[in-house]
């Protein structure tokens, strides 16, 4: 179960401004996006079993799951999972271009 800890001083979601460059998860060259995930709270083995393509990794007091995801639809997928379990997503973003 995830650490719902409160913390009234962090922002819900950290927001980027889009550009040109985050148009899609699917580089230019056509191939998968590696996307990373901060979700608020340590995950157990049970709610990680939803993120079967995703590694989890425990980042101080909260969770982060990375992975390459080939489309937007997969990207949707993990967001509409993190909503359906009542997840806090503190941050997504695309890594290592």
């Amino acid at each position: 179960m995830a650490d719902l800890t409160e913390d009234d001083s962090s922002p819900l979601c950290d927001v980027h401004p889009p550009s040109s460059a985050d148009a899609g998860v699917v580089n230019k060259a056509g191939e998968p996006g590696r996307c990373e995930f901060r979700i608020r709270g340590r995950l157990g083995k049970s709610l990680l079993v939803a993120f079967p393509y995703l590694h989890a990794e425990a980042n101080g007091r909260d969770t982060v799951l990375t992975g390459l995801l080939p489309d937007e639809a997969a990207l949707y997928g993990v967001l509409a999972q993190v909503e359906a379990l009542g997840l806090e997503l503190l941050e997504f973003r695309r890594v290592g271009r």
